[in-house]
């Protein structure tokens, strides 16, 4: 068999999912080293995926509405330009298998499109960590061995953020439409005051749909650093490596914040599953159905375990 020349690799979001799927891209690039991988995303991850080194173009899906169909035949026709010869469709939605039909059945696709070569028919996949579930995939496709997400080829300025050493990041926010993820945010500005009478200096990541929250923690605790709407993503994997440690709900910042290696604490509500999505690495989760069940001394304990020793 003629080994693929030119490869789509599909992962369209969100970017806690893209993070995890930071192994696979890394499994495909390792497998095809002489291919030309282009990846498919959406905007907001465009910039990591042309800042790692696994992609040789980076192509941006704005997601048209199937009722748009000039915008559907556009698309239709960019990707049969590419030329493909394999797709691993890492999204695995019924948007991205949508583009089995879109670039003809005759190309091999690691997926779940029906009629796809590569088909990952486990029919438990859905109960599956992300990370465990795309390693199947791909072992399917003939690719067996899938590292952990590794961000060590993200750059950053060092100094772009004159910090108080040593330095905490907490991420209090979370998508907006899912408020039930949030910790109450007065038990984040208490844990704030904690962490600043400990000579720790509390860094706020997020973005203007988190200001109240950190507004209110800035308040309540001003030795606070507020870096909200100020950090890409190669900032956040920056400071993560500088940090002490971090505490967040489960956010996409706080997977760039543990895969860049900083001993973490994830808070998760009955919204989300840790057994299918929370990040790998030196990570504790604190679990419960509802977050304003988790008190304060509880997550204190956990970050002051992850802390080094006074």
């Amino acid at each position: 068999m003629i080994p693929p020349t030119n490869i789509l690799v599909i992962k369209l979001g969100a970017l806690g999912d893209f993070v995890q799927a930071m192994g696979p891209f890394a499994a495909i690039r390792a497998h095809h080293p002489r291919a030309h991988i282009t990846l498919l995303t959406t905007r907001p991850f465009a910039e990591l995926g042309r800042a790692s080194p696994y992609f040789d173009e980076v192509w941006i899906d704005d997601k048209p509405p199937l009722w748009r169909l000039d915008k559907i035949l556009a698309l239709r026709s960019k990707l049969r330009s590419g030329q493909f010869s394999r797709v691993y469709d890492l999204q695995t939605s019924d948007r991205s298998s949508g583009y089995f039909r879109l670039l003809g059945r005759e190309v091999e696709w690691s997926g779940i499109a029906r009629g796809c070569s590569h088909p990952h028919a486990n029919p438990r996949r859905d109960f599956m960590h992300t990370i465990e579930r795309q390693r199947e995939q791909l072992a399917v496709a003939g690719i067996p061995q899938v590292p952990p997400p590794d961000l060590a080829w993200a750059e950053a300025a060092p100094g772009r953020f004159a910090l108080a050493t040593p330095f905490v990041l907490l991420c209090p926010g979370g998508a907006p439409h899912r408020p039930a993820k949030r910790w109450p945010v007065e038990r984040f500005a208490a844990l704030a005051c904690d962490l600043a009478r400990r000579g720790m200096t509390p860094v706020l990541l997020g973005t203007h749909k988190e200001q109240a929250e950190i507004e209110a923690i800035r308040a309540a605790c001003p030795q606070a650093v507020d870096l909200s709407g100020q950090t890409g993503f190669a900032d956040i994997i920056a400071l993560a490596r500088r940090a002490e440690a971090a505490l967040g709900n489960d956010t996409g910042p706080m997977h760039l914040i543990a895969a860049g290696g900083c001993p973490s604490v994830l808070l998760f509500s009955s919204e989300s599953d840790p057994a299918l999505c929370a990040p790998r690495g030196n990570v504790t989760v604190l679990r419960r159905p509802s977050l304003a069940e988790l008190g304060e001394a509880e997550v204190e304990a956990a970050l002051t375990g992850l802390l080094p020793a006074p």
